[in-house]
C-alpha cells in the first residue's frame, strides 16, 4: 500500500503544479504585454539589448519550468534530468541579466508607483528578489534527488520572482498602494499554493514550510531596507 501511495500523491499533486506555473506565466505575460511580448504591436521605444535579453531569459524559465512538470507527468524523467542541465544554467544567466536590468531601471528612473516607490527604492525589490531566486534554486538542486523538496522550491523560486510582472500589472489600485500590494499578491500566489498542497496532503511539506518562511520573511526586510539611507547610498553607487 506504501508504494503504491506515493505515485498516486505524485501525480495528485500535478495539477496544482502545472495551475501555478501556468499562472505564473499568465502574470508575467500581462505584466510585460505591453512593454515586450505585444511591443510589436502597441510600439514605443527600441528596448536595449540587456532589457531584451532579460525578457528572453525570464521568458525561457517560465517556459522551461513548465516543460519540465510536463516531462515528469508524462514519464520522461529522463529528458526532465538532461533539461535540468539547461535549466541551472539558465538560473545563473537568470541571476546576471536580473542584477545587470535592476542597475539599468535605476539609471533610467525607472518606478512603477513614482509617487509612491522612488526608482532607488524600487531597485531593492529586483535585487533581492533575484537573490532569494537563487538561494531557493540552489537549495533545489542540492535537493534534486528528493523530488518532493527540489519540485516545491522550484515552484517558489518561481513564484518569488513574480513581484516585478505584478508592478507592471495594469491595475491603478495596485499602484495607488506600492510595494506592500506588489508584494501582497506575490505573497498571495505562495500561500494560495502551500495552502492547497497541505490541504491535499494533510501536512504541511517541510520545503514549502521553510521555503515560503523564507521568501516571506525577506519582503519585509527589502521594504525596510529600501528606505535606509544606506540603500540609497548603495544604490546610488551601482548606477554611478
Amino acid at each position: 500500500m506504501t508504494a503504491l501511495a506515493a505515485p498516486r500523491t505524485a501525480r495528485s499533486e500535478r495539477p496544482l503544479f502545472l495551475a501555478a506555473a501556468l499562472a505564473a506565466a499568465t502574470v508575467v505575460f500581462l505584466g510585460f504585454a505591453r512593454t515586450f511580448y505585444l511591443k510589436g504591436l502597441l510600439g514605443g521605444p527600441a528596448l536595449s539589448g540587456l532589457l531584451l535579453l532579460h525578457g528572453v531569459a525570464m521568458s525561457l524559465w517560465i517556459a522551461t519550468f513548465i516543460g519540465q512538470i510536463t516531462l515528469v507527468a508524462a514519464g520522461r524523467s529522463d529528458l526532465h534530468r538532461r533539461f535540468g542541465v539547461f535549466g541551472a544554467g539558465l538560473a545563473v544567466l537568470i541571476l546576471v541579466v536580473n542584477i545587470m536590468a535592476a542597475v539599468d531601471a535605476g539609471r533610467r528612473g525607472f518606478s512603477p508607483a513614482p509617487q509612491l516607490v522612488t526608482p532607488i527604492m524600487f531597485m531593492a525589490v529586483p535585487l533581492i528578489d533575484v537573490l532569494v531566486f537563487s538561494g531557493l534554486i540552489g537549495a533545489a538542486l542540492w535537493h534534486r534527488r528528493r523530488g518532493a523538496t527540489h519540485k516545491r522550491l522550484m515552484l517558489l523560486a518561481t513564484l518569488g520572482i513574480l513581484t516585478p510582472a505584478v508592478a507592471r500589472l495594469p491595475i491603478e489600485a495596485l499602484k495607488q498602494v506600492g510595494l506592500p500590494a506588489f508584494f501582497g499578491v506575490t505573497v498571495f500566489c505562495v500561500l494560495t499554493v502551500v495552502i492547497f498542497d497541505t490541504v491535499r496532503n494533510r501536512r504541511l511539506h517541510p520545503a514549502f514550510g521553510w521555503g515560503a518562511a523564507f521568501l516571506i520573511a525577506s519582503i519585509p526586510f527589502r521594504i525596510l531596507l529600501s528606505k535606509t539611507e544606506v540603500w540609497d547610498s548603495f544604490a546610488r553607487w551601482l548606477i554611478a
